[in-house]
């Protein structure tokens, strides 16, 4: 389920920007890249990209009893770089900072954690690409790993916290995916396909999830290209698409879990030479999740992008 942090830690909010849960790069000048998930556009041999970005998820419509209000804040600091011509690597470094008010038996409590999260490797690479003048497309699979560095045993005063507000997972989870883009000097159309594997930790494990993407990004300024204009603004819609098997807890399903949810995010971005500042809310507009699972309300996003 999604986790979300209702009562702001505004001081990490303001040493920070806010983001969604994926990466992005750009070459320069010429195109934007989606916000919410990756692109398969070119990162040049020895050039690095960093990104810090950070997401707000807020949940407060909850079918049980427990009246639960979920919040995660979480900053994923990123940074990718060109190996080769056709092969990036990235690295994702999350903090968190999860926080959840449920009703007990001694009344309202909040639960939660802050620090580290669960470490990303992925490696990309462009396996087809036709250029023509002012214009790409191209198309990359790319595999990565979800290695387990956050904490995952927290223990407040009612017991050990539930595993979805651990920072951690505690386990090993591959992932895979294909990500195409088509760029042009006007426009952008990305999409993408990706499957994680969640493995079994603490006798928890949760479900496994695909996610099929699609984002549109159109120049709004300037309308006329020019050899004297510094940066470009861009109107940009996105859309998500995610399905998440149930969870297990010692190898039962959890009937309260897991489903579908489809977003819609218009957004905006300012791209220059070197820099890409970014911006999107998330609205689901589908939620077809299981039992009493919790539901989501938004999920605002806020980027930043440095080629060095």
């Amino acid at each position: 389920m999604t986790l979300l942090y209702k009562k702001v830690n505004y001081k990490i909010l303001f040493q920070c920007i806010f983001i969604i849960l994926v990466v992005t790069e750009m070459t320069p000048s010429l195109f934007a890249g989606p916000i919410t998930f990756n692109t398969a556009l070119p990162v040049t041999e020895g050039v690095g990209i960093f990104r810090i970005q950070s997401i707000y998820n807020q949940s407060t419509r909850d079918p049980s009893p427990q009246d639960r209000e979920l919040n995660v804040l979480a900053f994923p600091i990123v940074g990718v770089y060109g190996l080769t011509r056709d092969l990036a690597v990235f690295g994702i470094i999350p903090i968190l900072d999860k926080k959840l008010d449920v009703n007990t038996s001694t009344g309202r409590e909040t639960r939660g954690d802050e620090g580290l999260g669960d470490i990303t490797f992925i490696g990309r690479y462009t396996a087809w690409e036709r250029n023509w003048p002012g214009q790409t497309v191209r198309m990359a699979p790319f595999i990565g790993i979800e290695m387990p560095t956050g904490e995952d045993d927290k223990k407040d005063s009612l017991g050990r916290l539930p595993q979805p507000l651990q920072l951690g997972s505690g386990s090993w989870d591959p992932s895979l995916g294909v990500v195409a883009t088509w760029a042009t000097l006007w426009m952008e159309i990305d999409t993408s396909a990706s499957y994680k594997f969640n493995t079994e930790a603490n006798n928890f494990s949760f479900g496994d999830v695909a996610q099929l993407d699609l984002s549109y990004q159109h120049r709004v300024w300037p309308r006329m290209l020019d050899m004297g204009v510094p940066a470009f603004v861009y109107g940009v819609l996105e859309s998500n698409l995610i399905w998440q098997d149930q969870n297990e807890v010692s190898r039962m399903e959890d009937k309260d879990s897991g489903g579908i949810t489809w977003f819609l995010a218009p957004g905006i971005q300012f791209v220059a030479k070197r820099l890409v500042v970014e911006a999107t809310v998330q609205f689901p507009v589908l939620q077809d999740l299981n039992g009493d699972a919790l539901k989501n309300d938004f999920t605002g996003i806020l980027s930043l992008r440095v080629n060095f």
